[in-house]
Formats: structure tokens, C-alpha cells, sequence
């Protein structure tokens, strides 16, 4: 099984999606996945959030072209972009980062805190219709088809994930 034990199995799985400035794709991967967990019937069980490995975006909105392509694919966009915190590798059961840079500064931050690395993975690792080590790639110096792109690459991930952790966290989890 791909998807790390829960660091408390009465509690919520905790997943945390990260990317560089916590604008474009880790939050619309945290709306897409929690909407995946919620048709799942996975949303009692699972809590999702999303930070930045950077911090010059802090406190601001979804990136208007990623919040327009998930609202037309009918996802929601509530969103306050935030740093992520070193203390939450300790308690998050999966950090999952969206490229190889911010996986790279994950990892260093990771061991700067003794955290363990085995709970950090790339989110494109569960999609079935790739290589694992594939990445979302940043769509924010592009167009507005970038970010459609983007999406697509969400969806298929966040499915594989959302199929590991119904097998991890079975249905006795689910509310």
C-alpha cells in the first residue's frame, strides 16, 4: 500500500498538498481531493490543506485563472494561501508535494526537523496513468489553458489517492 499508516487511527487521515506559492496548484489539488473524498463517502474521515513552500503570497486568494477553471469544472475556490509549517510534518500523515523543487525542500526541511521522510511523496505518484515521478507542473507564467491542463493531471491523482486511502482507511472510517 502506497499511502503511509495514520498516525492516529481514531482519528482523521491528515494529507497536506504542497507547491511553491500556494496559489495555483496545491489548492486546487486540496479542493479537487476533498471533493473526491466527499463522493467517497471519505470526508469525515480524511482533512485536507494546502501551504507553499514560499512565502510571498501569504494571506492572498486562489489565483484568479485557477479559481475560474475550478468553478467551471464546478469545484469550490474558498482559499487563504499560507507558508507550510515545519511542525506540521509531525502532524500531517502525508505531505504530498506538487514538483521535484518543492518535494527537494520538503525533504531538506524534513530532516531539519527529524521528521519522517517516508510520509512525504510527489502527488502525481498515485495517478495510474503515469511515470510516479511525474510532476504538476507550475501553470502561473502561463496561459489560462495551462491551468486547464493542470486540472486534468489533479483529477487523475487525486482519484489514485483517494482509491489508497479507501483501501487503507477502509469503510468503517468513512461518515
Amino acid at each position: 500500500m502506497s499511502v503511509p499508516e495514520p498516525r492516529d487511527p481514531a482519528g482523521p487521515y491528515r494529507v497536506c498538498l504542497v507547491c511553491l506559492g500556494n496559489i495555483c496548484r496545491s489548492p486546487m489539488a486540496a479542493q479537487v481531493l476533498w471533493s473526491h473524498l466527499e463522493r467517497a463517502g471519505l470526508a469525515g474521515a480524511v482533512e485536507v490543506d494546502s501551504a507553499g513552500t514560499g512565502d510571498w503570497h501569504v494571506g492572498s486568494d486562489m489565483d484568479p485563472r485557477a479559481a475560474s477553471t475550478l468553478r467551471i469544472h464546478g469545484y469550490f475556490t474558498d482559499h487563504a494561501a499560507r507558508r507550510f509549517d515545519p511542525a506540521w510534518f509531525a502532524e500531517r500523515d502525508l505531505v504530498l508535494a506538487m514538483d521535484r523543487d518543492n518535494y527537494d525542500d520538503l525533504r531538506r526541511l524534513a530532516s531539519s526537523v527529524g521528521a519522517d521522510p517516508d510520509r512525504l511523496r510527489m502527488f502525481r505518484s498515485f495517478a495510474t496513468d503515469t511515470d510516479p515521478a511525474s510532476e504538476v507542473p507550475d501553470p502561473y507564467y502561463g496561459g489560462k489553458d495551462g491551468f486547464g491542463t493542470v486540472l486534468t493531471m489533479i483529477e487523475s491523482a487525486a482519484a489514485g489517492l483517494v482509491g489508497e486511502l479507501a483501501a487503507r482507511l477502509g469503510t468503517q472510517r468513512a461518515d
